[in-house]
C-alpha cells in the first residue's frame, strides 16, 4: 500500500470534527520566513495548528557545514509533535498553500520516526480549500500532549559520503527537484554556488502537479518516474534539492506512483556545495 496518501478539501471538511485527527499548517516562504506564522494567523484549517519549517521541521544551520534546512534532532521532534497532541494512533493531514513542498516535508519526517499509517497531503493545498469555499478560522485548537513514539529510520537517508560512492554509476537513479535553470547553474537566487550533482536528472517538483495545483494521478507519475529511475529499483533512487524540502515532494510522488520509496538526500545542494572536494556540474 502507497505511503502517500492525499485528502480533498470536501473530504477534510467532513471530518473536521473527527477525534485524533491533527491537522498541521505548513505554509512558508524561504524568501520572507516570518510569511506563514502571520498567514496562519490572519486565518486558517478550524483546527490546524502551525508548523515552521524553520522551527519545527528543521535543525539549526552549522554554516559551512550543514544544508540550509538540516534535519531536526528526532527527540527535538518527537517532543514537538506531542505538543501538537500527537499519538500513535492519530491521523494526520498537512497542508500549505498548494504545492505541497512544505507539507511533504512534514510527512517525510513523520514516516522517518515511523508514521506510516494514516498521514495525508491536503491536495492542493490551502488554495484548493479557499477555491471550494469552505470555511476558515483565526481561533486556535485547545490541545491535549500526545503520547507520540518513534525512531528515526536511517534507512530513508543517504549522506554525502554515500551519495559520492554512488556517482561512479552512470545509470545512478539521482534527481534533483529545482527547477530547469537552477539545475543548469544558469541561476542561483538562493545558493552561492549554482549548478548540480554530477549525473543527477531534472525532475522538478512542480511537475508531480496538474494545472489546478493538484497532483497528478497515479497512472501519469507512474510514467514519469519509470524514466527518470533508469531501469532501477526505486529503492536505489535518490532524491535531493537544494535543501531537502522539495526533494520530500517527488518522494511523496514517487509514492502515489506506486513505487518503493527511494532515500534522500536531506543536506542536498546547499549541503553538497559547503565541501570543495565534491565535483559540480553546469548544463543539461
Amino acid at each position: 500500500m502507497s505511503l502517500a496518501r492525499l485528502l480533498s478539501p470536501q473530504q477534510l471538511a467532513a471530518r473536521l470534527d473527527d477525534p485524533g485527527l491533527l491537522i498541521l499548517d505548513c505554509r512558508f516562504a524561504l524568501d520572507d520566513p516570518g510569511y506563514g506564522a502571520r498567514v496562519f494567523a490572519e486565518n486558517h484549517i478550524p483546527g490546524a495548528q502551525y508548523a515552521d519549517l524553520e522551527r519545527d521541521l528543521s535543525a539549526e544551520v552549522v554554516k559551512g557545514k550543514t544544508g540550509r534546512h538540516p534535519l531536526p534532532d528526532p527527540q527535538t521532534l518527537l517532543q514537538r509533535l506531542r505538543a501538537w497532541g500527537l499519538d500513535n494512533t492519530d491521523e494526520v493531514v498537512l497542508y500549505d498553500d498548494g504545492p505541497g513542498a512544505f507539507a511533504a516535508r512534514a510527512w517525510w519526517l513523520l514516516l522517518w520516526l515511523g508514521k506510516r499509517d494514516g498521514v495525508y497531503l491536503l491536495d492542493g493545498g490551502m488554495n484548493a480549500w479557499r477555491a471550494a469555499g469552505l470555511p476558515l478560522t483565526t481561533a486556535k485548537p485547545s490541545v491535549q500532549p500526545g503520547a507520540f513514539r518513534g525512531e528515526p529510520d536511517s534507512g530513508l537517508l543517504i549522506d554525502a559520503d554515500g551519495l559520492v560512492a554512488l556517482l561512479a554509476d552512470p545509470q545512478l537513479p539521482l534527481i534533483d527537484a529545482r527547477a530547469e535553470p537552477r539545475f543548469r547553474g544558469e541561476v542561483e537566487p538562493i545558493d552561492p554556488v549554482a549548478g548540480h550533482i554530477p549525473g543527477a536528472q531534472c525532475a522538478a517538483f512542480t511537475e508531480n502537479l496538474g494545472s489546478d495545483g493538484r497532483f497528478l494521478p497515479p497512472a501519469q507519475l507512474h510514467q514519469r518516474f519509470a524514466r527518470l529511475l533508469r531501469g532501477r529499483p526505486a529503492e536505489e533512487l535518490v532524491a535531493y534539492c537544494g535543501s531537502g524540502v522539495t526533494a520530500c515532494h517527488n518522494l511523496f510522488a514517487l509514492s502515489l506512483a506506486g513505487y518503493p520509496l527511494g532515500r534522500l538526500y536531506a543536506g542536498s545542494w546547499s549541503e553538497w556545495i559547503t565541501d570543495p572536494r565534491h565535483p559540480i556540474a553546469r548544463g543539461a
